[in-house]
């Protein structure tokens, strides 16, 4: 999982917020938001990134 937005270059926590398309590409809420949840890189839908269980 990637730890910055791919559009903007905020920071993203691996429990924070994001949104990522089936190739994993990563955003943050905002700039999902801003591009209605539609990956620009592929097309894709722009969907929760699924939280890591740390251990």
């Amino acid at each position: 999982m990637r730890a910055v937005c791919e559009r903007c270059g905020n920071a993203l926590t691996p429990d924070g917020d994001a949104r990522i398309c089936s190739f994993e590409c990563t955003f943050c809420v905002a700039c999902a938001d801003s591009i209605d949840h539609v990956c620009p890189n592929c097309g894709g839908e722009l969907v929760a990134r699924p939280r890591r269980v740390t251990s």
